[in-house]
Order: structure tokens, then sequence, then C-alpha cells
């Protein structure tokens, strides 16, 4: 199996001026553990996970203040759309994080997350 049969192309899009909460309640919304983070004024984008709101909660953090801008991850590892879902799996194991932004070339295609491919395997082994 490939990315693209598990991976979300419905992905949540916000800006690094959204305040946290503002983040955690499209997140919340539209049920996604992160969202990809554009910023028209720096190349490229980077990834909000639900891991990053909640440390900043705990370390106490305001997050009517917080911008997304502060907490972004930017140095991403990103997935072609034809990587297997072993090699997505293993990134993220390297990693330490679950969710992968999908791209081909500079376009955003999808989000995969852990949960994604164990959906996927887990119907493969159903199927056999």
């Amino acid at each position: 199996m490939r990315v693209s049969d598990g991976m979300s192309v419905l992905v949540l899009v916000i800006g690094p001026n959204h305040t946290l909460r503002q983040a955690a309640r499209l997140m919340a919304a539209r049920q996604v553990g992160a969202a990809v983070v554009l910023d028209s004024e720096s190349q490229g984008f980077g990834i909000l996970t639900e891991r990053d709101v909640l440390r900043s909660v705990a370390l106490g953090q305001d997050p009517d203040v917080e911008l997304v801008g502060d907490h972004v991850t930017r140095d991403v590892v990103v997935a072609g759309p034809d990587w297997s879902l072993d090699e997505a799996a293993a990134a993220m194991l390297r990693g330490g994080f679950r969710h992968l932004i999908v791209t081909s070339g500079a376009e955003v295609e999808g989000v995969l997350s852990m949960r994604d491919v164990v959906r996927c395997w887990s119907r493969r082994r159903v199927a056999a």
C-alpha cells in the first residue's frame, strides 16, 4: 500500500498569526491532530500538532496570546504520495512524530498520520 492510499486529502491549513486557541478549535472541529501552517512571507510550510499545543499549555502559556508561528515545526519530514506505508511508518518512528505532510513537488497533497497507517494495515489484514 502507498501513502496516497491512506492519507487525508482534506488538509487543515492555517496561518502563523492564528492563536493556539484558534488553531485548537479548528483542529477539534475538523477532528484532526495536525494543521499545515503556511506563511506567505517565508518559503515553505510547517506543521502544528496537538502535541505542540499541549506543550504550550503545560508550560503555562496563554493559548489566547501564543501564536502558531512561535510553536510550528518548520523542519518537517515530507513524504511523497508514492512512498510505501512501511517507509512512512519508519520515518515517523525514526523521527518520533505521528504526522507526515505529503507533497508532490512544492504542493501539499495531504497529511498521513500514524493512525491512518494502522487503519490501512488493519484493512489489509482483514481482506487477506
